[in-house]
């Protein structure tokens, strides 16, 4: 091994923060969902700088997996929510095969959340709602951005930008893009997982018992513990 190369074989933590029972358990999966997120965002930002960001996986056409970081924008009963650009690598991957997995990775709480389940397109007024609410450069961004496409460098969107700027100056009511808007995954399994000592990790798996079931229904699921 050459000098200052990790020795990623002897990285290791133990895990001895938190454990998770069946007792500890709320009794639906929106429930423990928000309890733990309202742990991760008091964790504070220099621990976790964005606790809604979760890992989306998605497949394409070929059968290869796509996985990168969204931000979660609403959680209901019905699901959860992100926004993105309808032309993007996901968009096409999600045209293809709507079911996708998004992982929390809570480190600094030894935790993680893993969900399952399908999109569907959220209404063109929800993701209007949801545009009007972002910095004034964030949806000029969402303009500029042919997500994922190649471009010939960064001043191809700055020049853009500057345009975009001058013809909707700060103030100005800026229109939804017609490729821009959001998902709904509805879950149909939501995993907590809690690092524990010795690697003896705690597992409690939701699994959606009733097709029309709510993430607020308890008897709407079934929990499972799982071997870690």
């Amino acid at each position: 091994m050459e000098q200052n190369e990790p020795n990623l074989a002897d990285m290791r933590i133990s895990y001895e923060k938190f454990e998770l029972t069946e007792d500890s358990l709320a009794d639906n999966p929106l429930t423990q969902f928000n309890n733990w997120l309202a742990d991760a965002i008091e964790a504070g930002t220099q621990s976790i700088p964005e606790p809604n960001a979760m890992v989306l996986s998605t497949v394409d056409d070929s059968g290869e997996v796509h996985s990168r970081t969204v931000l979660l924008k609403s959680l209901s009963p019905t699901g959860l929510v992100f926004f993105t650009n309808y032309q993007s690598q996901k968009a096409h991957d999600l045209e293809q095969n709507p079911n996708v997995s998004v992982v929390f990775p809570w480190y600094i709480l030894h935790r993680q959340v893993i969900v399952t389940g399908s999109v569907t397109k959220v209404s063109r007024e929800e993701s209007a709602e949801y545009f009007k609410t972002r910095p004034h450069k964030s949806q000029l961004g969402a303009h500029i951005s042919e997500q994922s496409r190649a471009i010939s460098g960064r001043l191809e969107l700055e020049t853009q930008m500057k345009d975009l700027e001058a013809q909707y100056p700060e103030g100005s009511e800026i229109p939804l893009p017609e490729h821009w808007g959001g998902y709904l995954i509805s879950v149909k399994s939501i995993e907590f997982w809690q690092g524990r000592r010795s690697r003896l990790h705690d597992r409690l798996k939701f699994v959606r018992t009733n097709e029309s079931g709510l993430l607020n229904q308890a008897d709407a699921w079934q929990v499972t513990r799982l071997s870690p």
